[in-house]
């Protein structure tokens, strides 16, 4: 098994200048940058500024949040003076995907996130009343003003995806944010090959499946404890190791104290 601590992140700079960090990374074939194998992600984080500074310390330099998470703010407060170390990733709700109310929403979250631009900014789900130009339009503006860095959706399914690439004129999707772990395998009905045939990262979300307890819970014979053990690693990185071993796929556990960050390298996040 390859060595799943968290990896620092490598990328492509835009004109500002960022810290080039040596890294386990994807490339991101469409858009020429490369990107953390694990992030951290912070959907249902209750653990405050001081994990997150631990995890961006430990090289988890991505890292995702979203304007109903309820967490842009401290996500700000924790890459104060250090924005150039971070790839920030955040979505818009569904019902901000009017042109004028989506780069509102841009805005908002800029504000709650202290900084000028975010690197990915993605469409949160689909919206089946609106129409895909609509929201497309509007990242396109932001990507234009300098807002935005790159384009990415999360819950799409392949028809989605490729209405939404078809309502582009000058971007590409980079990035499709979809649940992906040992028991939750929906993607590999066909989003995962389209999506590795097309150049868009898969971000696994919940990659441990919410907690290993529920993957042991289906895992009667013990497989994911025997593998760790032959492998003298934790069951968290062999569940990790699982998801980012596939082309084109990264995960964003999170991880809630800074006692758990601090043991993601054994333990998992």
């Amino acid at each position: 098994m390859a060595d799943m601590g968290i990896p620092r992140i490598l990328y492509k700079p835009s004109s500002e200048k960022i810290e080039h960090l040596s890294a386990l990374s994807k490339k991101q074939a469409n858009q020429g940058i490369r990107l953390p194998e694990i992030g951290f992600g912070t959907w249902n984080y209750r653990g405050g500024v001081e994990p997150l500074r631990a995890a961006i310390e430990c090289g988890a330099r991505l890292i995702d949040t979203a304007e109903s998470y309820g967490t842009e703010e401290i996500v700000g407060e924790a890459i104060k003076g250090r924005r150039h170390q971070v790839f920030l990733a955040t979505k818009v709700l569904p019902r901000n995907f009017r042109r004028r109310d989506l780069i509102a929403a841009a805005e908002r979250s800029l504000r709650r996130l202290g900084t000028d631009h975010i690197d990915l900014y993605q469409l949160h789900w689909p919206n089946l009343t609106i129409p895909i130009a609509e929201p497309m339009r509007g990242m396109e503006e932001l990507v234009d003003a300098g807002k935005v860095r790159f384009i990415g959706v999360s819950n799409f399914s392949v028809r989605d995806l490729v209405n939404a690439q078809a309502a582009l004129s000058r971007q590409q999707i980079a990035a499709n944010q979809v649940r992906y772990s040992l028991i939750e395998r929906t993607i590999e009905g066909g989003l995962l090959e389209y999506c590795q045939k097309n150049g868009i990262m898969i971000i696994a979300y919940s990659p441990l499946a919410t907690s290993l307890r529920n993957i042991r819970a289906v895992d009667p014979e013990r497989v994911l404890r025997r593998v760790a053990q032959a492998s003298a690693k934790s069951e968290a990185q062999v569940a990790l190791n699982w998801c980012v071993s596939k082309e084109n796929v990264i995960a964003i556990p999170k991880a809630s104290t800074v006692a758990h960050v601090g043991s993601a390298g054994k333990e998992g996040a």
